[in-house]
Formats: C-alpha cells, structure tokens, sequence
C-alpha cells in the first residue's frame, strides 16, 4: 500500500486504488453500514477503510469483524465510531483495540497484557509463608481490572487512580498498575507524578519495556535527551519489534543533531510498520536526511 498524505479529498478510484481492492469490497462495505456510500471521502476515512482493509488482510471473517464493531459500541459507549476513533489491530485470528491501559480484545473485553511478567515478579515481593498471600494478589488483580473497567467505559481518572492505587498497596511489585497510574497522570499534564509511576513500575519489573518507553517519553519532553535516548534503547532491546520506539529514537536523534543515527531508525520503523499512518511522516524525515547525511546511508556503528 502506497503512503497516505492528507488531502482534501479522495476519489472512490483512488480509495480502490490506495488500499487496492475493487468495487465490490467497497461497495460490500457500505452495505454492512461499516462506511458511507459517497463519492469522495476525507483523509480520516481513508485511515478507517485502511484499518479495516488490514483487518480483511488478515483474513479476519467479516463477521467476526462486524460482532467486534458492535461490541465495542457497547463496551465504550464513548465511542461513537470505532473504525474511526480507534486504533484496531489483530491478535491472532481476533480483533482488538490498543487502548491507553493496553491491548483489548473487541468481543469478551479481556485485556491482552504485554507485561505477563509483572505478577510473576511480584509474587517474589511477598514473603513466603503467609497463608493470605494469593488472597491479597487476587484482591489487587480485581482492584487493578476494576480500574481498567473505570477507563474503559470513560469514568473519572480520579477513580481509575483510586482503584490502581488500592492494587499496588496490596501487591507492591504490580507494574502494570504503576505504568496505568503514570499514564493517567502523564495524559492530565502531571509529568512529576507520570515519571515517579513509571520508575515505581521499574523497580518491581526493570525489564517492562512500555515502562521504559514512558519514561522515554517524558525525559524527551523535558529535554534530558540522553536519558530519553537510554530508555528507548532499553526498550528495544527487550523487544526489538517496538515499532514506536524506533519512531521516537528517531526524533530524539534528530534534536540531538545525530542524522545518521536518526536514519537508521526511521528505516526501522518503516520496516515494522510501512502502512501506518506515520509512515508518511517517517519517510519524510527519512528523506530529508538522506539528502543531508554523506552518501544517504547510516554507519553501521550507529545505534
């Protein structure tokens, strides 16, 4: 698929063209309700019908598709449009949503955790013994999945926080917990609160790699460039697919007046996740730094 870059708006034969499918799917789609039958079509629907297009490539049936729209507009009643306001991805032969707490799958609403190792760690934290242990590590899990539910039906922070709060008092070492506390202070602009969440998430799981990459993300913010820059690395490191984390290494390079290191992981990125949105950015960047950088490659030693 070709890059997407905003215009004002796109022919249906440029819509079958861009996403290459013909007529017919298009057409199949209207009649599903999944989009409008027009003429022409705005940049943010383009971004909807690549999302579901993604979804078809992934031989994901249409109906399982349809049941996961429809779940999801009763899950997350704020959410009028999911193709448009959400960003669906697959999880084997399933549908699901990356929300800000993490993955959800769009039919059952069960989380799909990338930090399986969090309550392992934590069951170290606990001394051995207590006959009360598993009792309290199900008691934070319930008070960890209750503040998931306050956010997904679009409730107060404060009560989200409440109920993260209540898991990490009963189990200290829940990293998850920490990083959704970091992240509900960190989207209300409270970036002292957001980095003392995600370091709290790092002491109890130093190899967690979205809380290395929140931290990342707030040390670039306040301009500790080198620490941004480690915390990234880290993040790659454990998982070398983190997309994302190429993206803002990339643009951290870039501030740090290090070209070649900045092209490298704009072409990581590209090669992870070509038809994103911000891969038109990417290669934008990436081509301006070609044009800049001696003979348009990186070296090999940077990193």
């Amino acid at each position: 698929m070709e890059t997407l870059k905003p215009k004002d708006g796109y022919s249906r034969e440029e819509v079958r063209r861009i996403l290459r499918i013909p007529e017919s799917r298009l057409r199949s789609w209207e009649r599903r309700g999944w989009c409008e039958n027009r003429a022409s079509f705005g940049f943010a629907d383009l971004i909807a019908l690549r999302s579901l297009q993604n979804l078809r490539e992934h031989r994901i049936p249409p109906g399982r598709i349809e049941d996961s729209l429809l779940a999801l507009s009763r899950k997350l009643p704020s959410i009028e449009r999911p193709l448009w306001e959400l960003k669906l991805v697959t999880s084997g032969r399933r549908v699901a949503v990356e929300l800000p707490s993490g993955k959800m799958e769009a039919l059952t609403g069960q989380m799909l955790f990338d930090f399986d190792m969090a309550p392992v760690a934590a069951v170290k934290t606990i001394p051995k013994g207590k006959q009360d242990s598993s009792l309290r590590l199900q008691e934070a899990e319930n008070w960890f999945r209750r503040g998931l539910e306050v956010e997904e039906r679009g409730g107060s922070p404060e009560h989200a926080i409440a109920a993260y709060r209540r898991a990490v008092e009963l189990n200290a070492g829940a990293a998850g917990a920490w990083v959704n506390i970091g992240t509900l202070y960190y989207r209300r602009g409270d970036l002292r609160e957001a980095e003392h969440s995600y370091r709290q998430a790092l002491r109890s799981s130093p190899n967690y790699p979205l809380a290395h990459f929140n931290l990342g993300n707030i040390c670039e913010e306040t301009s500790r460039l080198d620490e941004a820059i480690n915390h990234y690395k880290i993040a790659l490191r454990l998982q070398p697919s983190y997309a994302d984390a190429h993206y803002n290494l990339a643009l951290v390079y870039e501030r740090s007046g290090e070209p070649m290191r900045a092209a490298r992981h704009w072409r990581d990125y590209l090669k992870l996740d070509p038809s994103s949105p911000w891969a038109g950015i990417a290669r934008q960047q990436l081509s301006s730094l070609v044009t800049v950088t001696p003979g348009g490659r990186s070296s090999d030693s940077a990193s």
